[in-house]
């Protein structure tokens, strides 16, 4: 699954467009599946998407210190790699499955 990430990541269109097939199915299952309306849908997987983005990103980063490269005149703890276009994939596909939990659990509460 990692390598299939870093692949279909390659490019700013490819991730793109893997965020936005993921994100229409997520949103789909949710409004079909859960009787939930579709602007209810973008906002709270707008809502979840952007909350897991700022938990993923930390993952996997390691600073210019811990590599040993630091560049003249950045922070040493400046990523070396940041990884923005997987770690885009991946908080889509958690916010996807993130999202369908939570419209599963709206008629429970009486939502």
């Amino acid at each position: 699954m990692i390598n299939l990430i870093k692949a279909l990541s390659v490019s700013l269109w490819s991730t793109l467009a893997v965020v936005a097939v993921i994100s229409a199915a997520g949103i789909a299952i949710a409004v079909n599946g859960f009787d939930l309306r579709v602007s209810g849908g973008l906002a709270l997987y707008f809502v979840i998407w952007w909350t897991l983005l700022f938990a993923i990103l930390p993952f996997g980063v390691r600073s210019q210190a811990e590599s040993g490269e630091v560049v003249a005149g950045s922070e040493p703890g400046a990523p070396t790699v940041h990884g923005l276009q997987e770690k885009a994939i991946w908080t889509s596909l958690v916010s996807s499955v993130v999202l369908v939990l939570v419209a599963a659990i709206f008629p429970l509460a009486g939502l």
